[in-house]
């Protein structure tokens, strides 16, 4: 795995939110947008606690061009 930022959850096509884990922290990232040219907002997933999101992805996991696959 070569990419530091994988998508691992896409939704929307004008009101775009996705999320990316941080392959070295793994540490979630939400970035929402509502015109992916014109900006967008980025932020990390907090648990109920107020602790990042964090999924750590293994050497097993499936990574093609940036985007999380499967997991298994």
């Amino acid at each position: 795995m070569s990419e530091r930022f994988v998508e691992v959850y896409s939704q929307g096509v004008t009101n775009v939110r996705k999320v990316f884990v941080d392959t070295e922290t793994g540490v979630n990232y939400l970035i929402a947008s509502s015109n992916m040219t014109g900006g967008c907002g980025m932020c990390a997933l907090l648990d109920a606690d107020g602790k990042p999101v964090v999924t750590r992805l293994g050497e097993d996991d499936v990574v093609m061009m940036g985007q999380l696959l499967n997991r298994e």
